[in-house]
């Protein structure tokens, strides 16, 4: 969310061998070997139906509208994704800042199928916008945040559009006595969460509910001690979790630490086991997002010194409130979405070394987008850094997908993506970023299933860093050994060795990632003396193809 407190930490706020000769060929993996690499999944995974290889999208960025600001929120309805923030003005994929710019003030909406700005939605905020969330039935739009008039009327920090045209909707302007961070909404009720403690002349501690027809204020009235920052509704609507900075909710701290569960409508606590495990509160920790996928809830956190444990995400089941997993990862965590598959996070990740993740690196490297099984696959290992251990706690796998984006300055906080959602076939991230992939992509981004992406992101190294090491230890008999390559979205690559132009003598396929490349090894045998020529040929499973340098030996 914004305006947090950035960590002390220094982060800113992740066979088959084919031969013309005799061969043979040893894999290596760290301590690992071959055919005992840890399972991954990407967009062409070896066993779709492993829970612990579930199916990604592409790494590929899809053309999309791009804003001029922050972006802190999103939600599709549809075809149409509205994301909210702070900025003045959108333009087309591809523009240049200041270029072929649309005035849109603080909320947009964009084709998710296509990425283009919906011309006819242009609702104008005169503040910055922190929460969007719709009807179930589609046919309402609220919007929280700091602002007081839409569309040239006075609104009191939230107000309920038309998605179609962006038009107020009248008779619904309740007065919220400070910023609305998060809501929540059935089709006769609008949940709402932020720094408030009135609305109207009421009192109200940062919790509220209010009706749909009209705004009025309901009787639904839990007390938080501090700031809301996240709201989730069951697919039952009896239940809402809440997430944020407070101590206590209802007076409860157990559970009520930056977390609870209330009845939906007596606002009464309900039994929450996954705040026995996560601990996010107080100045300097929260827990900043929650989503929902109709059978388990999701949430984000993030900390800055004391009073948290949690960087990473968690899973919790509606049923009972009590945990599916954790993954933590360091690196504050801002936004997280589960699509029929896998689960997203949007935040940056550093270290994700207690699930077998990443290591931390130095000079730190972020990871600002990154993806998790749906269903716990292991537990997770003791921190070695000196972080809160969730030691033996049920965690997802870590999958192979890790596209590159940067940070912006738009909140001046250094971040990129703060808030991802999507559907069946794509994930957005929204945020302040201005490059994805190193190409220029500033504050939004579409990522697509294989079927709707072009599938063109393959292997990373090639040229002069993918020459193989060659050697001829005795008579027509040649060594060599490449390193392991790596992709954003596959981790089964196949290795072709060319030797003289374009005799094939080898081929193997490995598993690799960017924190964990294998150095692969054959020997050629039967081999004329004199000189000859080896090149390595890298191909993904959607035929994406590098290749290294020429490298000569002389044959004994």
């Amino acid at each position: 969310m914004p305006k947090h407190r950035r960590s002390r930490r220094g982060r800113p706020s992740v066979p088959r061998a084919v031969s013309t000769v005799a061969a043979c060929a040893a894999l290596v993996l760290g301590s690992l070997v071959a055919g005992t690499a840890p399972a991954g999944a990407d967009t062409a995974p070896a066993d779709p139906n492993n829970p612990a290889t579930p199916v990604t999208v592409s790494s590929d960025p899809l053309p999309t509208v791009q804003h001029d600001g922050v972006a802190w929120q999103q939600t599709v309805i549809g075809d149409t994704v509205y994301v909210v923030g702070r900025f003045g003005r959108a333009r087309p994929a591809g523009a240049a800042p200041g270029v072929q710019t649309t005035p849109r003030n603080n909320i947009l909406a964009f084709r998710l199928s296509t990425g283009q700005l919906v011309a006819s939605f242009t609702p104008n905020l005169n503040g910055q916008a922190l929460a969007v969330t719709a009807s179930p039935d589609g046919r309402k739009l609220y919007v929280g945040g700091d602002f007081t008039a839409v569309n040239g009327s006075a609104r009191s920090r939230v107000a309920a559009l038309d998605p179609a045209t962006g038009a107020l909707i009248a008779g619904f302007a309740p007065k919220i006595g400070g910023s609305v961070r998060a809501l929540a909404a059935t089709n006769d009720r609008v949940y709402i969460g932020g720094s408030f403690t009135a609305v109207g002349s009421a009192s109200r501690q940062r919790l509220a509910a209010v009706r749909a027809a009209d705004g009025a204020l309901l009787p639904w009235n839990p007390k938080a001690d501090n700031q809301v920052n996240a709201l989730a509704l069951s697919p039952s609507a009896n239940q809402v979790v809440i997430g944020g900075r407070f101590t206590t909710l209802n007076g409860s701290n157990r559970p009520g630490y930056g977390m609870g569960r209330v009845d939906s409508n007596l606002g009464t606590n309900l039994p929450l086991g996954v705040n026995n495990t996560v601990r996010n509160a107080g100045k300097d920790s929260a827990v900043l997002s929650l989503s929902s996928d109709g059978t388990n809830f999701y949430g984000s956190g993030y900390i800055y010194g004391t009073g948290g444990n949690l960087e990473g995400t968690f899973s919790g089941r509606w049923s009972d409130g009590n945990l599916n997993w954790v993954e933590d990862c360091h690196g504050d965590s801002y936004g997280i979405w589960a699509s029929p598959t896998a689960v997203y996070v949007a935040g940056h990740s550093h270290y994700c070394g207690n699930l077998g993740g990443f290591p931390e690196t130095k000079p730190r490297t972020w990871h600002r987008g990154v993806a998790f099984s749906r269903a716990a696959t292991g537990v997770l290992t003791k921190d070695i850094h000196g972080y809160p251990s969730f030691t033996g706690v049920p965690a997802p796998s870590l999958l192979n997908w890790f596209p590159d984006l940067n940070t912006g300055s738009a909140s001046g906080q250094n971040q990129g993506p703060w808030a991802v959602a999507g559907n069946r076939d794509y994930v957005v991230m929204a945020g302040e970023f201005t490059r994805v992939n190193g190409g220029q992509q500033q504050g939004i981004v579409r990522f697509g299933v294989r079927n709707v992406a072009p599938n063109t992101d393959g292997p990373r190294i090639s040229g002069a860093a993918a020459n193989p090491t060659v050697s001829s230890p005795a008579a027509q008999t040649v060594n060599l050994s490449w390193p392991g390559n790596w992709d954003r979205d596959n981790e089964r690559l196949s290795y072709q060795v060319i030797r003289d132009g374009n005799t094939q003598v080898y081929s193997t396929t490995a598993t690799s990632r960017f924190y964990r490349q294998p150095t692969l090894r054959f020997t050629d045998t039967g081999v004329r003396a004199g000189s000859h020529t080896y090149r390595i040929v890298t191909r993904d499973p959607l035929g994406n193809t590098v290749q290294s340098q020429t490298v000569s030996v002389t044959v004994k």
